[in-house]
């Protein structure tokens, strides 16, 4: 564990440096191709700095923060687009901006913006649902695996909500501003297009949208009309994400792709098309009592025959439980010295 964090650290200063290198060299070349040349080191670097750290619970999020969000809106600044164009008044704002997996609510009563308190609450909230979870996992040998599987799902969802609340709390702090939601009651989806792009993970469809949907759409525009544009613009998003994925997932297991998770995000992009079909050439809505557990029942699944094959294979479970029982002994010896 004490190698772990010092190998985290050492990340975290290399990213340091690299990002205050993103802060100046932007303001010194002019967008397009210069400024991209200019940032394809650092992106090389962020692709592969998550290999210093092995732990799952430190390498998901470097890898997600650092290969995904910052590298894509790295590629965005290049063209003096996204968040960090133009770049936030000083190298601390640009760095908390371009690292941390948050958006700013724009218009926002100061009586009602959202305290630290809250924030940390929240997070306390999400590490004390996750411990249970944990506890019971002391017990997985007496639960069917369908029963497993679900609460894998939990587990995936409480995790990606604890890490954002952590990550939210340094822009609260040196901001001061209220914080668009990271989730919005997933669980409650009218269908695929409404789980995907209006209530899971938003930040992440926040940073594709630009990134990928936006431009294809545009091509696909002048290409087959704007009627279908979105065809292959929803279906490239999806893809761009699988491949993002498999690179999470790859950083997790250490074992050569057998992409499971890329498939999962390909049959994703196929039935969210084929709701896009359905909905403007045959104006078929089934009602959202039905619509949304169906999707439901899509995602779970889908996800149990591919998202979650992989690891378990891999035995991902089994490191996560692992990892968990060696931090609290080496939350166990620190209380003793």
């Amino acid at each position: 564990m004490e190698g772990e964090l010092k190998n985290f650290i050492s990340v975290i200063i290399m990213a340091l440096i690299s990002m205050y290198y993103c802060y100046y060299i932007a303001a010194m070349m002019p967008k397009g191709l210069p400024r991209l040349i200019s940032l394809l080191p650092v992106i090389t670097l962020f692709s592969v700095l998550p290999f210093n750290v092995h732990s799952f619970h430190i390498g998901a999020p470097v890898v997600f923060i650092l290969g995904w969000i910052t590298n894509f809106k790295l590629l965005l600044l290049a063209f003096d687009q996204g968040p960090l164009s133009p770049p936030p008044p000083g190298a601390h704002l640009f760095i908390l901006t371009a690292c941390s997996p948050f958006r700013i609510k724009q218009s926002q009563p100061k009586a009602k913006r959202t305290t630290g308190p809250n924030v940390v609450s929240e997070a306390a909230n999400k590490a004390a649902l996750l411990a249970l979870l944990f506890h019971c996992y002391n017990y997985r040998q007496c639960f069917p695996g369908q029963v497993l599987l679900i609460l894998y799902f939990f587990h995936t969802y409480l995790t990606i909500q604890f890490f954002l609340a952590v990550a939210a709390i340094p822009a609260l702090i040196l901001l001061g501003v209220e914080l668009e939601p990271q989730f919005n009651g997933p669980l409650l989806a009218t269908s695929l297009q409404d789980f995907w792009g209006r209530r899971w993970n938003l930040r992440v469809s926040d940073t594709l949208r630009p990134t990928v949907y936006n431009p294809i759409r545009s091509v696909s525009t002048r290409i087959i009309g704007p009627r279908w544009a979105s065809l292959p613009a929803v279906f490239a998003t999806f893809l761009t994400s699988g491949l993002m994925h498999e690179l999470i997932y790859y950083h997790i297991t250490r074992e050569f792709p057998t992409w499971e998770v890329t498939w999962f995000f390909v049959l994703q992009g196929f039935f969210v098309d084929v709701e896009i079909v359905l909905k403007k050439k045959f104006l078929f809505r089934l009602h959202r009592s039905v619509s949304g557990p169906l999707a439901l029942a899509n995602l779970a699944v889908t996800a149990g025959w591919l998202s979650y094959r992989q690891l378990l294979r891999n035995k991902v479970d089994e490191k996560v439980i692992n990892e968990f029982n060696a931090f609290l002994e080496f939350l166990r010896r620190l209380s003793m010295i």
